[in-house]
């Protein structure tokens, strides 16, 4: 596994930057690294506080005991934790902001997929766009509750799903030719190698008030393969 790089730590709570690709607690079966497991060989015992999805890289913060865990957990539940993240959505969305004030819901024929229904938990979502950059959009999320696949899920019901998402996009990883004009692979390559191959969703910021009253902002810079996509699709915008 790649080693996390760590953000912030103290004697109740560490702040890492997790990387894309890497789980935050372990699955069922065990078997691929997570930061949770990494955390515990260092540290001993660890507690989840919350959860970042697999492809999703960017600011996660675990606690170091259990009264710390129960704070931090208390903070999370009652929305006193500015969120907020970056991702590159599909197309150019209608309004340059807004909010998506949808209720999430597990959905009944498959697991682990949620979908937006009456009868789900109240889930919002800010959004801002940063650059429209025609086939794409860089857009600013700021979420105030924490379901499952929020963002996701939210960006598939505005029509915009996050780019490269499995679930809720079409999945597909996105190549310099799908946007570049006149493209020609170089003499030396077979293939075209993807400029992004995973879910381009970043989590950049998290900012609370620990238990001693201190506030603390922690950010994790945007990773170098949505970077790339940007600088690409900026170049190429027409």
């Amino acid at each position: 596994m790649q080693h996390p790089e760590i953000l912030f730590e103290n004697d109740a709570f560490i702040a890492l930057n997790k990387p894309a690709g890497t789980l935050s607690i372990p699955d069922r079966e065990g078997k691929d690294p997570s930061l949770k497991s990494w955390l515990r060989e260092r540290y001993g015992n660890i507690w989840t506080v919350h959860r970042l999805d697999r492809d999703t890289s960017g600011v996660i913060v675990f606690a170091k005991d259990e009264t710390t865990h129960k704070y931090l957990s208390g903070i999370f539940e009652d929305r006193e934790v500015e969120k907020l993240y970056q991702g590159i959505t599909q197309g150019t969305l209608p309004q340059p902001e807004g909010s998506i004030d949808l209720p999430i819901i597990e959905h009944p024929a498959k697991p682990g997929v949620m979908i937006t229904a009456k009868k789900g938990k109240a889930s919002l979502t800010d959004y801002k766009v940063i650059e429209a950059l025609d086939l794409y959009s860089l857009v600013e999320f700021r979420i105030h509750t924490g379901r499952t696949h929020q963002i996701r899920v939210h960006m598939q019901a505005l029509g915009h799903p996050i780019a490269c998402d499995i679930l809720y996009g079409d999945g597909k990883p996105v190549f310099l030719s799908s946007f570049k004009r006149n493209f020609k692979l170089s003499r030396d390559a077979e293939h075209e190698r993807p400029i992004l191959a995973r879910m381009a969703l970043h989590s950049h910021l998290l900012h609370f008030k620990d238990a001693a009253g201190d506030f603390h902002t922690f950010e994790a810079p945007m990773p170098k393969d949505m970077k790339a996509l940007l600088q690409q699709l900026k170049k190429w915008k027409t």
